[in-house]
């Protein structure tokens, strides 16, 4: 049994000692915590406990402490995939609810499971979803005073549970500043990806991962027989024409862990029950 979750990118990890140390100790809390889940439930059920966790963290661009659009308003996005069985769920441009990820969970039983806009958010509430704000003033002081920040907060975990399975899930609050309905690669497959060969979830800017189709394209792969390593400089690589921005957490069904960014500041933790793993 194996996890290992992202916490995307952030630049003030350089500058902000303090915020740096506390996204370390956040991730590292939540990945023991997660693993500790893991021993009684499946690899799906415990990447929603996960993402969850980083989506109730204001320390994390994805749930509360989300981005804020050009218009004011915080629209999230986030999927989950069951490797074992491929099917993928989720929610895009959602609004006013506090876990985007367990809304995509309860869209698996559905023939229809990926909503976006209204519809995501009118499902959510259908289903027994509060409204909830995750505006936090950090972001609305950010908003006000136009922060060209790049907002690659995107959170994501993929884990390898004790019978084998392997599933994936990824929620991002956005990069801030977007037009409204802009749509990202979190709720994608190439952002969010796995069969029982492999796992990946991405972070980064949205539409560099989408033109390179990250994560289907390591998972497939991996899958034809390449090593998680090989995938990923295959991958990479062909990022490089386009300074592709990226940052990438896998398993595969051996139970080997991989991570790679392509501007190194992707922050992420793993742990398999005695080996721990703390980056940036």
């Amino acid at each position: 049994m194996k996890i290992i979750i992202h916490g995307g990118f952030f630049s003030e990890s350089s500058t902000n000692l303090e915020t740096k140390i506390a996204k370390q100790q956040a991730l590292l809390r939540i990945v023991k915590d997660s693993y500790a889940y893991l021993q009684n439930h499946s690899a799906l059920e415990t990447v929603v406990y996960a993402v969850s966790q980083l989506e109730d963290d204001a320390l994390f661009n994805a749930g509360i402490g989300s981005q804020i659009q050009s218009d004011g308003k915080i629209r999230m996005s986030a999927s989950l995939m069951d490797g074992s069985t491929q099917k993928m769920s989720g929610v895009i441009n959602i609004e006013e609810v506090k876990n985007p990820v367990q809304v995509a969970q309860v869209l698996l039983d559905y023939d229809d499971k990926v909503l976006g806009g209204s519809g995501a958010t009118n499902f959510a509430r259908q289903h027994g979803f509060e409204k909830f704000s995750t505006e936090i003033p950090q972001r609305r002081a950010e908003y006000e005073a136009k922060l060209a920040s790049k907002g690659l907060g995107t959170v994501g975990c993929v884990v390898l549970d004790a019978n084998g399975k392997i599933a994936v899930a990824t929620s991002t609050g956005g990069k801030g500043f977007e037009i409204p309905g802009r749509i990202s690669d979190s709720a994608t497959v190439a952002g969010n990806y796995a069969n029982a060969f492999c796992g990946v979830s991405l972070t980064g800017v949205g539409e560099d991962i989408v033109s390179g189709a990250v994560a289907a394209k390591i998972v497939t792969r991996v899958t034809d027989g390449f090593t998680l390593a090989e995938a990923f400089e295959k991958t990479f690589n062909e990022l490089k024409p386009y300074d592709g921005f990226a940052g990438a957490i896998a398993i595969d069904s051996k139970g080997n862990i991989f991570h790679q960014d392509s501007h190194p500041s992707m922050v992420f933790a793993s742990f398999d029950g005695e080996n721990e793993e703390v980056f940036n």
